[in-house]
């Protein structure tokens, strides 16, 4: 077959819109094209992608390769389409089986030797495809942070190989758990703060009302101690503003099972401008 299609996911914010992976290979001097608006980290996917074949025992197609990242009008960023282009590249070349690659999605950083490394955005991309009807083939330590979403079907890969293996039907790809800290999150505690009576009163309401608070004044009044304290006196987090919470954190990589059911909190310098305050922010 000198055509192969699959299906990853790439990342718009939260959302996480299918993107099918086109390989085809012609006859010609040998090339290795990738179009439908890859950024830099992307079209570099060429050169770990050959070298994670050939280590996880396979040929590379000595053939004219063109690889397709559809839509083309939607920008495709990171590592995570390393996987699939290697897949869709064996398929067309007839060295796995291409009948069953559209069981799965997949998305995983291969490094040289063929090893999958974690990427971000896992939860967001599970969201997406929790009702396609597909499994998402993910890197092992991504799959266990997407096995928090609740019927979404996840799996689990360490190497290239194993995925290889699991579409062959040499070996069976294993499903993620995750275990997480079931006792109630820690936070700064209301109860530690000294005087301060009227802001603690405002607080308590907004918490019970739902409403938002603006405390204004000059530094070390007790603002940002106030507003660590202020996630211990909100209901506990549901299971979808925790899933929202922590697909938020995953985009950048910085979701951590040990804060599931956490409410986030950034207490940025009282100096930081209008623009640190859109783009930044240090957490507490």
């Amino acid at each position: 077959m000198a055509v192969a299609v699959l299906i990853s996911r790439a990342l718009d914010g939260l959302a996480a819109p299918e993107v099918h992976v086109e390989a085809h290979l012609a006859n010609g001097l040998p090339a290795f094209t990738l179009v439908g608006l890859p950024e830099t980290e992307v079209k570099e996917a060429r050169d770990r992608v050959r070298a994670a074949i050939q280590n996880s025992g396979f040929e590379f197609p000595a053939r004219r390769i063109t690889v397709n990242l559809a839509p083309a009008d939607l920008p495709k960023e990171s590592g995570r389409f390393d996987l699939p282009i290697a897949l869709a590249i064996l398929a067309a070349s007839g060295q796995i089986p291409a009948d069953r690659i559209d069981r799965h999605e997949y998305a995983g950083e291969l490094a040289l030797t063929g090893e999958l490394r974690p990427i971000r955005g896992a939860l967001a991309m599970t969201l997406a495809c929790r009702n396609s009807g597909r499994a998402l083939v993910l890197p092992e330590v991504s799959a266990h942070e997407a096995a928090l979403v609740e019927g979404a079907d996840i799996l689990a890969a360490g190497t290239l190989a194993q995925v290889c293996a699991h579409l062959g039907g040499q070996g069976v790809l294993s499903v993620p758990t995750t275990i997480h800290d079931e006792s109630p999150p820690r936070y700064a505690d209301l109860a530690d703060v000294k005087g301060q009576a009227a802001a603690k009163r405002a607080l308590e309401v907004a918490a019970a009302g739902g409403h938002s608070v603006l405390m204004s004044g000059p530094p070390g009044t007790g603002k940002s101690l106030l507003a660590s304290c202020f996630p211990g006196i909100l209901p506990p987090m549901r299971e979808e503003e925790a899933l929202a919470s922590a697909a938020v954190a995953s985009l950048n990589g910085g979701f951590r099972l040990e804060r599931w059911r956490q409410r986030p909190f950034r207490a940025p310098h009282h100096t930081a401008s209008a623009v640190a305050l859109v783009g930044g922010g240090c957490e507490f």
